[in-house]
């Protein structure tokens, strides 16, 4: 039976996803003109929320398959369209590397890029050599998340990574501004 009290709840749920999605997006397909519908990126403020939601469950996922150790940057490259670069390191908190972001294409800003060679995805490790990973994304308007280390699930058969810490980000030259908070 239809309780009118969850169909509150479950309307305004919608109301405030539908406002999600379609933030910074035109109102209408065409202007009153008849101007051809020009697709926008999403603001970045949907990307960090999506990142902020991925925390738990790994921005990067370990895995150990035919012989090397994969991590995966998967969720990570699903935002390239609003992000500037991802720093990592292996087994310290230096952020020495950066992952390539793929090239954005503004009609489908969250599909991973099409590429074979999987250099988008993942990198490959010798079996166990990972036990950490630092991560730090930096956004294109320059701001820069806090630094989260992951480090293997327990379960060797899984593709997936734990919280080991959450690091402020060091002061550097290069080092983006800490980001607001997306609440």
């Amino acid at each position: 039976m239809f309780d009118p009290r969850h169909g509150n709840r479950l309307l305004k749920a919608l109301l405030v996803g539908t406002a999600l999605l379609t933030a910074g997006l035109p109102a209408a397909a065409q202007d009153d003109d008849g101007a051809e519908y020009q697709a926008q990126i999403p603001d970045v403020s949907i990307y960090k929320a999506m990142l902020d939601a991925n925390k738990r469950t790994g921005w990067v996922q370990f895995r150990e398959y035919a012989g090397q150790q994969l991590i995966y940057f998967t969720a990570l490259q699903s935002m390239h369209c609003r992000l500037k670069e991802v720093r990592y390191s292996i087994n310290s908190d230096a952020l020495d590397q950066t992952f390539p972001m793929a090239t954005c294409d503004p009609e489908l800003p969250f599909n991973l890029p099409s590429d074979d060679s999987q250099n988008w995805i993942y990198i490959k490790l010798k079996p166990g050599e990972a036990q950490t990973i630092a991560v730090q994304a930096v956004w294109d308007d320059g701001s820069g998340s806090e630094i989260v280390v992951y480090q293997p699930c327990k379960n060797p058969e899984a593709t997936c990574a734990a919280i080991k810490t959450i690091k402020k980000a060091k002061a550097r030259g290069d080092e983006p501004a800490p980001s607001t908070p997306v609440r």
